[in-house]
């Protein structure tokens, strides 16, 4: 008799399907009679944010203090993302270009020299001409130390020994 009680009871479980894609429910874009306007794709409540958007947010707004660690990161960022096209140093010439794509314009232009910083984090951000955007690949701080490290090349290429006289005790 116990066995059959086990037998009977094994059977009614196995037969138990709660499968997720047997249960009714509304897929994209169907007609649902359930709410006033029809539609089954609801609109988000207002001032509803995205986890971590507030925190990206931050970090386009407030961009971090240049230290030596932020343009060691950028550089190690721009060798990685930006050489191919700019180069290493920045003036256009990267392997890509060598290859047939279009230049990139150099960062030592008059018009990138007085450009605001934001003018490079957008780019990297969003596009710029046949350059894709990065977004997705570049977090927004490390887009604040490409930008810083930009800006130290653009630096570098301007300076002359006079600005940095313990230069020339290390120069032969």
């Amino acid at each position: 008799m116990r066995w059959l009680v086990l037998l009977g009871t094994a059977m009614v479980l196995t037969g138990c399907d709660v499968s997720m894609t047997e249960q009714n429910k509304y897929t994209t874009y169907s007609p649902a009679d359930l709410w006033p306007d029809g539609t089954s794709a609801r609109p988000l409540p207002a001032h509803v944010v995205a986890q971590g958007d507030l925190a990206r947010e931050d970090a386009v707004r407030n961009p971090p203090p240049v230290t030596a660690a932020l343009l060691k990161r950028g550089r190690e960022r721009f060798d990685i993302y930006c050489s191919p096209c700019h180069g290493l140093d920045g003036r256009g010439d990267g392997m890509v270009v060598t290859r047939g794509f279009p230049r990139p314009p150099s960062y030592f232009e008059p018009r990138l020299l007085a450009a605001p910083a934001t003018t490079f984090y957008d780019a990297i951000t969003k596009g710029y001409g046949v350059m894709y955007s990065y977004a997705a690949r570049v977090e927004p701080r490390d887009r604040w130390a490409i930008v810083a490290y930009i800006r130290a090349l653009q630096q570098a290429k301007r300076a002359t020994l006079a600005q940095v006289p313990e230069a020339r005790e290390r120069l032969p």
